[in-house]
């Protein structure tokens, strides 16, 4: 039976109050709870204080650069298609730099799990607007407000018809469990947009603030894509958690396991020494 400890504890650089503690506890415990040990788990990330995650835990872990901590991932399950594969970092680094990889890993449906911790502001590189900010939002490279609307991942998601698309917030950690689970347990592409209060650059985007908006959804169809587009629009007033939308897509998978095939030198010699 795998535990928790087994994960490790390491010392963060995250500043006290920071939502992230709570989504790499949830990761953890989750993992635990599917029974799956460090050695079956992969974690990818890009780069941003999000992406610091993998370094808190004892499990396999890649930095990519920033934006392409999907990539990376995929490369991941397609060489290893036995391993869980769960990729994550934060909304600059996924919808920003990354926003194209996540249009490409919805489309392919590859069966990995990416978990995005959105607080709405650039936190590593102390608090310009990130793509998820709120239009108007004052932030320190827009003294004027922020001029562009906020991306919604979750109604890009949902109406790309991505496999599982769900929305998570790090003050609520027995949903956020539960949610990992179910994301980790689908086979295909799974979204998990975490909300996660940045307590020192993002002001307006408090924990009381989703505190007092966010709920958790009841009784809603996941397979009604219509129902699921109307709640993933729904993001102001208030904020609907939960599983918005789920599908049996064929994930994609590639033949064999490249981790454990072998390969002949002179063969490689030669594909290599055709390019010249």
């Amino acid at each position: 039976m795998v535990s928790i400890e087994q994960y490790g504890e390491f010392e963060t650089s995250w500043c006290p109050g920071c939502g992230n503690f709570s989504i790499v506890k949830s990761l953890k415990k989750a993992l635990t709870e599917l029974d799956l040990a460090p050695h079956e788990v992969m974690v990818s990330a890009g780069i941003g204080q999000a992406a610091k995650t993998p370094h808190y835990m004892n499990c396999h872990m890649f930095n990519g650069l920033h934006g392409r901590s999907l990539p990376v991932a995929q490369g991941m399950k397609m060489a290893n298609p036995e391993m869980t594969v769960i990729c994550e970092s934060g909304d600059g680094c996924s919808y920003g730099e990354g926003g194209n990889h996540f249009l490409a890993a919805i489309r392919r449906n590859l069966d990995i799990t990416l978990l995005v911790h959105n607080n709405q502001i650039y936190g590593l590189t102390k608090g310009q607007a990130s793509p998820t900010t709120v239009r108007g939002m004052v932030t320190k490279t827009q003294p004027d407000g922020a001029p562009s609307e906020g991306f919604n991942p979750i109604t890009v998601a949902v109406a790309m018809k991505a496999g599982f698309v769900a929305r998570a917030f790090s003050g609520e950690p027995d949903h956020l469990v539960e949610t990992i689970k179910a994301a980790v347990n689908h086979k295909g592409f799974s979204l998990v947009d975490i909300l996660q209060p940045c307590v020192s650059f993002n002001k307006v985007n408090t924990f009381a603030w989703y505190k007092e908006r966010s709920y958790i959804l009841e009784g809603h169809d996941t397979r009604d894509w219509c129902g699921a587009m109307e709640k993933a629009d729904e993001f102001d007033e208030k904020i609907p958690l939960g599983i918005i939308y789920q599908n049996g897509r064929q994930p994609f998978s590639n033949v064999g396991q490249l981790a454990t095939q072998s390969y002949n030198k002179d063969d490689l010699k030669a594909v290599l020494q055709s390019y010249r």
